[in-house]
This record gives C-alpha cells, structure tokens and sequence, in this order.
C-alpha cells in the first residue's frame, strides 16, 4: 500500500475543509465582477448556502438539498454550446433578443 504521510483523520479533515469562501463574500465577488446573472454563479451561491447552513440540518435534509442541487446544476445541461467565448472567456453580452418576446402566446 502507498501511504503519502496522511492518516485517514487527516485526510478527513482536508476533505472537510470548504472549497468556497463564505456565502457572502462570494456575493460581493460576483457582483464586482458582474456575473450575478450566471446561472452557475446561483448554483456556487446555493451550495455556499446549504454549506453554511450544514450543521443545523438534519444529515437527511442536507444530503436531500445537495441532491436537489446537483439535479438543477445538470437541468442546465450544455447551455454553454454555442457560447464557449462568452461563458469561458469572460466576455458576457446579454442577448439582443428577448425570448420570448413580452406579450407574445409562449409569455407566461
């Protein structure tokens, strides 16, 4: 067996160390950034939330809130199709065309 110097606590404790900052300074970092209106940006936002929100959880509902986020990150899909330079390049420009149109049968 290789063994890398880590015992499983130690490795439990990186493991346990969140990946993202704090809900609200990653707030204040996508607004100053402008990316509010990212759709994976809500879902970073969503886990944050139900990070922090982690120990005063029942361990059932945690699991159900991370599973219910994870199936609405993948309802996004390949949104990104088409788009690569915009969504991975930084260079947002909202769509010119407003779908669907106010007013229009398909407007709810």
């Amino acid at each position: 067996m290789l063994s890398i110097g880590w015992d499983l606590r130690q490795f439990r404790a990186a493991m346990a160390t969140p990946p993202l900052p704090p809900s609200e300074d990653l707030a204040r970092f996508f607004e100053a950034r402008g990316e509010m209106a990212k759709p994976w940006t809500w879902h970073l936002m969503r886990l944050a939330k139900i990070r922090e929100a982690k120990d005063d959880l029942d361990p059932q509902e945690y699991l159900d809130r991370v599973q219910e986020a994870h199936a609405d990150l993948m309802r996004l899909g390949e949104f990104w199709k088409g788009r690569e330079e915009e969504v991975f390049g930084g260079r947002y420009r909202p769509s010119s065309v407003i779908e669907p149109l106010p007013g229009s049968p398909e407007d709810r």
